[in-house]
């Protein structure tokens, strides 16, 4: 069968010293041999993505790891184009934290939600450093029954790779919740590492504080990656205009 062609954004300040930014080419080429899901993809600089219309079109936004990004406006606006438009959205690592950050704000009205890594010394820290640096490490990390990373994973417990040192600040967890953002996978301690949103609220938005994009040797994409791509392929179909007869 053949599909329309599957748009995804990129988002992020491309270097070729972010590891993970090296090996996405090499999981699009994976996913389009191996699992015949095929993405046209754009690397946008977080500067270009707050501009009316940067992602206008596209089937897919991965907010990539890579922070500080040289704009955090820009990555918190993909965010909201991906939440408000029900754009299939994966956030990895500096995603995870910028897609709390832009829930914190434009859904649960903490309009001055900040990034201490961004603004330091801010008085609603949302995102913080962690009690210890997960650069480098590898943890587990248990998900909640019935979730879409639980169905993603197909397992109740995975090990994963970090390379981050902030994370979501505990004291706001409550409130975060409250509004409807799920957080369905956590390190053993109970510290969130996955976020979602229902499906009844969005078809595809999933973010982990891990870089599933380290996952293996590169040769095929991590279970999370490869339902993102399913996900771009189904909105690039659903959105393909009807051929008539």
């Amino acid at each position: 069968m053949t599909h329309p062609a599957s748009r995804l954004a990129l988002v992020g300040d491309r270097s070729a010293a972010v590891r993970s930014h090296a090996r996405i080419p090499g999981l699009l080429d994976a996913l389009a041999e191996r699992e015949q899901l095929v993405l046209d993809a754009y690397w946008i600089p977080t500067e270009d993505a707050a501009a009316p219309g940067a992602l206008d079109g596209f089937d897919a936004i991965w907010l990539l790891p890579g922070s500080p990004y040289r704009s955090e406006d820009g990555a918190v606006a993909a965010v909201r184009t991906a939440r408000e438009r029900r754009i299939p959205f994966l956030g990895t690592c500096a995603g995870f934290q910028h897609a709390v950050l832009e829930y914190a704000r434009h859904v649960c009205g903490i309009d001055g939600a900040t990034h201490d890594e961004n603004q330091p010394g801010g008085a609603e820290q949302v995102i913080v450093p962690l009690s210890c640096s997960l650069v480098g490490h590898e943890g587990a990390v248990r998900l909640t029954p019935g979730s879409l990373a639980e169905r993603v994973l197909g397992a109740p417990r995975t090990a994963e790779r970090y390379h981050c040192a902030y994370g979501l600040n505990d004291g706001y967890l409550e409130r975060l919740r409250a509004g409807g953002l799920r957080f369905t996978g956590a390190d053993d301690a109970g510290q969130p590492r996955i976020l979602e949103l229902p499906a009844q609220t969005h078809p595809f938005f999933l973010a982990s504080l891990f870089q599933p994009e380290l996952a293996g040797d590169g040769t095929r994409a991590h279970p999370m990656i490869r339902a993102f791509a399913a996900a771009a392929v189904a909105h690039a179909t659903e959105a393909a205009p009807t051929a008539s007869v």
